[in-house]
């Protein structure tokens, strides 16, 4: 036992460390969300009980949340009618200074904190600035916890905006909670201690809205713990990071993207000359509906020369003094511009967004009544600005609006790319809502961010990919509740093998930074269907020894090896290891790969052989493969095409997948 009362991790873990790197919450896009669970528990009504997880299995199942902490006085933790905490159960309480044993209960089932590392890092941990205790000053770990398995709370909203019954995607899942997180980072160590003792403690998932970037797998801490907690059977699912390059791509993680939900808070822009616009806000303040205000771009009211941005001190009072001000999106945060503009006199914001934020739209509760519209929209409004010489405007405000569509949309945020580490290996692995959601605050904050405005809240409206990987934990808490036999990969390979790709109308999902069809870079293997995901049928397993053979098709020597598994692990020097038969629930076949390094020139053809292993987890059924291309130079062929099974968990291995290449020439 350590010296204050905590027990020491179990595993010695070899990491890399590198101060650069260190892991991260998700916090560039936190502002807006909303919960999946009222839709769900609809759709559910109308499925066969049969393929729905019985409350007493479901209370069986323990979510751990490595965040920022937990506020645990929220109604979100309500344990009523939740009987006794899970038998075998290790978690709990730890004592602080405010936090103590009382604080847990059959819902919020164990709360921890790790700070070692941080302190050897950073000194002293100031308890008048945040508290050394699992106790969230950051707001961060409770909108994460919440979202995954909040009790069900009547009658919440953020100032009547998303009111409604706030519902986790199981609400009857048990919540542990392991602060890492603290006011300059968290530590690699901190996250390795952390999923130890969570592997410990007995969690049935994993959630972690955390990233340091990209790095190696052997160089990854996530990644390095994440394994662990697999041969334990622990699914575990990480963010896949919010605006730069993909985080958490190791294919033992499941990588959750963010996509729109169909509800949206609406402000409407008039122009004075008629042209009307839609955007988002959730001002809540009062304001003239019907008057026009004068209207100016903040570049032509500051000396500045970066005036469109709204910085601090930017803002010419004389110019802006009871007009409407244009200020683009970047350099400082969304509602700070509302707060400059407030300063210099303005009357209302038009918040624009640039080409590095396209035209997903994040909402926000401003200073001043403000609009946030898309770049198309911004750039039409500065087009009126410049055509007239008495241009005016007026915005008000539509409140909370359903049904808006297409939806789901990718989230421009969200981050996308090809994998650079296992380009066969396709990341992310899914999208899941993670805009705008509305899950548990502290009640100690407000909304804003901002520490002088002190609307303090105890549910809370933001967006990231933070906001969509604790709605697949809850997803992955529902699959694990009624089939507790399932690895993590089959888990995650039912919501990769059911999640969706199209609207109803057939089109393919649209990529909101482009306005364009999205593509599997990034959306993955599609959006998350809760319902579909409860009779998947077929799924792609995986153990512990198929993925120690993943660093082996990298080539990774034993010490890589080691670092990035933590595991002892010798390759066969005999055996060939290849990504083309890893049994992942989708793949990827790089361009430079099939056809050649730098090619094989135009005219040329090649093939390439991929080989899937299908398991049967539903009754027996025969299943006939279709496979469609948009490519002309692409041609894929699946042997066999069709496939019987005759019982529960019996395994085909002959699926081959041939993708044939004709490189043609791009002009």
């Amino acid at each position: 036992m350590a010296e204050d009362g905590r027990q020491q991790p179990k595993n010695t873990y070899m990491i890399h460390m590198d101060k650069s790197n260190m892991p991260s919450s998700f916090r560039n896009h936190l502002q807006c969300f909303i919960q999946l669970g009222h839709q769900i528990s609809l759709d559910w009504e109308r499925k066969s009980e049969a393929l729905f997880p019985a409350i007493d299995k479901l209370s069986e199942v323990v979510i751990g949340v490595i965040d920022t902490g937990v506020w645990p006085e929220s109604e979100s933790y309500d344990d009523t009618g939740l009987g006794p905490i899970p038998s075998g159960w290790k978690g709990k309480c730890e004592l602080s200074n405010n936090f103590n044993s009382s604080n847990c209960n059959r819902k919020l089932i164990c709360a921890r904190f790790f700070s070692r590392g941080y302190t050897a890092a950073f000194g002293h941990i100031d308890n008048m600035v945040e508290s050394e205790s699992p106790r969230d000053n950051d707001c961060h770990g409770t909108h994460t916890s919440t979202t995954a398995a909040r009790s069900a709370v009547a009658e919440v909203s953020l100032f009547g905006y998303a009111s409604g019954t706030a519902r986790g995607t199981p609400p009857q899942a048990r919540i542990a909670t392991y602060k890492v997180c603290w006011l300059r980072g968290c530590l690699s160590s901190d996250v390795l201690a952390a999923i130890d003792e969570a592997i410990e403690d007995g969690v049935d998932i994993l959630s972690m809205s955390i990233g340091g970037g990209l790095s190696t797998y052997y160089r990854d801490p996530i990644a390095s713990g994440a394994f662990s907690a697999m041969p334990h059977g622990i699914p575990v699912s990480c963010s896949a990071g919010n605006p730069g390059s993909l985080s958490n791509v190791a294919p033992w993680i499941t990588t959750v993207g963010a996509g729109t939900l169909d509800r949206n808070f609406t402000a409407y822009i008039s122009l004075g000359n008629g042209n009307k616009y839609k955007g988002i806000s959730l001002y809540t303040g009062k304001s003239e509906l019907d008057l026009l205000f004068p209207l100016v771009y903040g570049d032509s009211a500051s000396n500045s020369t970066s005036g469109n941005l709204c910085l601090p001190y930017s803002l010419i009072p004389e110019k802006v003094a009871g007009k409407i001000v244009i200020c683009d999106r970047g350099a400082n945060p969304r509602i700070l511009k509302g707060q400059v503009v407030k300063n210099a006199g303005g009357a209302r914001m038009i918040l624009t967004h640039t080409d590095s934020h396209g035209e997903v739209l994040v909402a926000d509760v401003h200073l001043l009544p403000t609009a946030a519209v898309g770049k198309k929209i911004g750039d039409a409004i500065k087009s009126y600005l410049k055509s007239d010489t008495n241009p005016t405007a007026k915005i008000s405000f539509g409140g909370t609006r359903f049904g808006i569509k297409p939806s789901a949309v990718v989230a421009s945020f969200s981050s996308r790319e090809p994998n650079p580490l296992a380009p066969e290996i396709l990341k992310p692995d899914l999208i899941a809502p993670g805009m705008n959601i509305l899950a548990g605050w502290t009640n100690k904050a407000g909304p804003t961010g901002l520490g002088s405005v002190k609307r303090c809240v105890s549910f809370n409206i933001i967006s990231g990919t933070s906001m969509s990987c604790p709605h697949v934990s809850g997803l992955a808490a529902l699959l694990k509740a009624e089939h507790p036999e399932w690895s993590p990969t089959a888990i995650r390979s039912t919501l990769m093998k059911t999640a969706y790709i199209t609207y109803k109308n057939g089109e393919i999902i649209q990529d909101f930074a482009t306005g364009n069809p999205a593509t599997p870079f990034d959306y993955g293997a599609g959006h998350v269907d809760p319902v579909a995901a409860l009779d998947p049928g077929l799924v792609y397993d995986a153990g512990v020894q198929d993925y120690l053979s993943f660093p082996c098709a990298l080539n990774y020597d034993r010490y890589e090896i080691i670092l990035a598994t933590n595991v002892n692990f010798k390759r066969n020097s005999r055996k060939k290891y290849s990504l083309r038969d890893f049994n992942y629930p989708s793949f990827a076949v790089p361009l430079q790969t099939a056809l050649g390094k730098g090619g094989a020139g135009v005219g040329v053809s090649t093939s390439v052989k991929y080989t899937r292993t299908l398991t049967n987890v539903g009754a027996p059924a025969k299943y006939k493969v279709s496979v469609s291309s948009k490519l002309s130079s692409v041609k894929i062929l699946v042997e066999p095409q069709l496939v019987s099974f005759s019982q529960t968990y019996e395994k085909k291995t002959h699926c081959d997948i041939y993708c044939h290449f004709y490189a043609i020439r791009c002009s």
